[in-house]
């Protein structure tokens, strides 16, 4: 028997580290999507780098010799060989515009965002998570009713309408808030509730269907019968198996909120990754865009491996083996 439980538990810990391999290979090919799709997309859209560096009225000499410098002149696929080699080797480029490495620039943007996306996910939690536990405990009443309408409004209210509504109900009319920049504490507040609303509106309508499907499920019944509290019913046994869905929301809403944060960053004047990415479009600057897509899509993946990695850790029913 003891021998048994060895092999068990040596098979099973193999399959683990056989899962995450697997999980941690099939990253490669979609970093190597993005990378291709960012690259094309950046060099077939239309104007020109340097156009915008030496402006329309530049000598063609000029125009000449920048291009040249910077590579420009050289074919697509070599450029794109370039290129490759150079993540390869931990180059990401360096921006045309300041002569810096794109490295430096993303890592001093990204700080500021990963504040703002920690706290915007800390909000949607916050106020998700509670806001489907009482909807479900409250089926067909009004609070069923405002929960609903809160996950609808969240949901269709765009960042770029919300943002500006409480900057003027905060910032202008009550006058507690700051409306942009990070000055002070405060700053990132309306940020955060602005990135953070559309989460935890999914949050609270996903986590009200689980708790509703859980609350008639046998052991519920159970649990009534011998006379549990409802609180106990609710928060030890109902949330406790509704939230194992909602563990790979939350690792992908993680993921997608540094690609809403490029429209929030850009309302609130917020000095993080997404204005980067806003100002090198507007300057075509390709390595710039190239390197903070990347990034945002490495953070997304790396947050779908996570999700799959918890999931199956958080439900015993799912068999790494077999994924």
């Amino acid at each position: 028997m003891h021998n048994t439980c060895f092999f068990t538990r040596f098979w099973y810990s193999e399959g683990v580290i056989l899962y995450v391999i697997r999980r941690l290979l099939l990253m490669l090919p979609t970093a190597l999507g993005v990378v291709t799709f960012t690259f094309l997309l950046m060099h077939l859209a239309p104007g020109d780098p340097i156009e915008v560096l030496l402006g329309e009225h530049a000598l063609p000499a000029d125009r000449a010799s920048l291009r040249q410098a910077l590579g420009l002149d050289l074919p697509l696929l070599t450029q794109y060989k370039n290129y490759l080699f150079g993540l390869l080797t931990g180059d990401w480029g360096t921006a045309y515009f300041g002569q810096e490495t794109v490295l430096n620039l993303i890592g001093q943007r990204w700080p500021a965002t990963a504040k703002l996306a920690t706290a915007a996910l800390a909000f949607a939690l916050c106020v998700g998570i509670p806001m489907g536990v009482w909807a479900a405990a409250n089926r067909k009443k009004w609070p069923d009713t405002f929960s609903n309408v809160f996950s609808l409004t969240g949901l269709a209210m765009p960042s770029f309408w919300l943002g500006p509504l409480l900057m003027i109900v905060f910032s202008l009319w009550l006058g507690i808030l700051p409306v942009t920049g990070q000055e002070t504490p405060l700053s990132i507040v309306l940020p955060a509730i602005t990135l953070g609303l559309p989460v935890a509106a999914v949050l609270a309508r996903l986590l009200r269907a689980q708790m509703l499907e859980i609350l008639t499920e046998d052991f519920i019944r159970t649990a009534k019968a011998k006379g549990c509290h409802q609180q106990i019913i609710l928060y030890r046994h109902a949330l406790k198996n509704a939230l194992l869905p909602v563990i790979t929301v939350v690792f992908l809403q993680a993921g997608a909120l540094l690609t809403g944060a490029i429209l929030t960053e850009a309302v609130f004047a917020w000095p993080g990754l997404g204005s980067l990415l806003v100002e090198s479009l507007q300057r075509r600057d390709y390595p710039v865009v190239q390197g903070c897509v990347l990034l945002i899509a490495l953070v997304y993946v790396f947050a779908t491996f996570l999700s799959d990695v918890v999931y199956a850790w958080a439900d015993p029913r799912i068999k790494y083996q077999g994924q």
